[in-house]
């Protein structure tokens, strides 16, 4: 199983989509052994001084995918959930430094919470899911896939004309343009779909 994330892939006027769209998303992958399911809480990384949170919703694949088209894409996922895409920002800084990969700053132990998830039929409009995070009891990222650059299908075509993606491997699809920021030793995180509270945790 693997997971795979998308970079920048919100904006706050949907009038900027088109614009944005170009030839090469911004796809990074993260190690399942990054995943924290079940809200446990999550272990503050010691490997970092700069933790940064976003709140994402997250597909699951439910079928061999290998160059789908976009027009069959959405048929590809089973599930849906939401998941918080650490990074380790000095980590991911120093990287870039030396123009490395950000494998060590997306992926370490605890990197990515997730839900649980569900079924695909309980979202009859992909393109207008609406989901928040709260942490410490305020609100601090709210967003509808209305925003999003490249949607599901888009994001699920796109790769799997670069790899095959198998049963069970989760997609990241991007955070809200606004409220990503650092997250904190002791904070309580809450990830909401459609007001339902899905994933509840600590940072311990």
């Amino acid at each position: 199983m693997k997971i795979i994330g998308i970079g920048k892939n919100y904006v706050l006027d949907k009038s900027e989509i088109n614009d944005l769209k170009n030839d090469v998303q911004l796809i990074f992958t993260k190690p399942d052994s990054s995943l924290v399911t079940d809200s446990k809480d999550v272990e503050f990384p010691a490997i970092t001084n700069q933790l940064i949170y976003e709140v994402e919703l997250v597909v699951k694949i439910g079928k061999l995918a290998k160059n789908v088209s976009e027009e069959e894409a959405n048929s590809y996922i089973s599930e849906i959930g939401i998941g918080i895409d650490y990074t380790a920002k000095d980590v991911l800084t120093a990287s870039r430094d030396k123009k490395g990969p950000w494998a060590l700053a997306k992926g370490f132990d605890g990197a990515s919470p997730i839900s649980g998830l569900k079924p695909i039929s309980e979202f009859p409009e992909l393109d207008n899911i609406n989901f928040d995070l709260v942490i410490n009891g305020e609100k601090k990222q709210v967003g509808n896939t209305g925003y999003i650059i490249y949607n599901f299908a888009e994001i699920i075509s796109f790769v799997s004309t670069f790899m095959t993606l198998n049963p069970g491997d989760l997609i990241f699809t991007g955070t809200p343009a606004i409220g990503a920021g650092e997250i904190f030793k002791g904070d309580h995180l809450q990830a909401s779909i459609e007001g339902e509270i899905l994933l509840d945790f600590k940072m311990v």
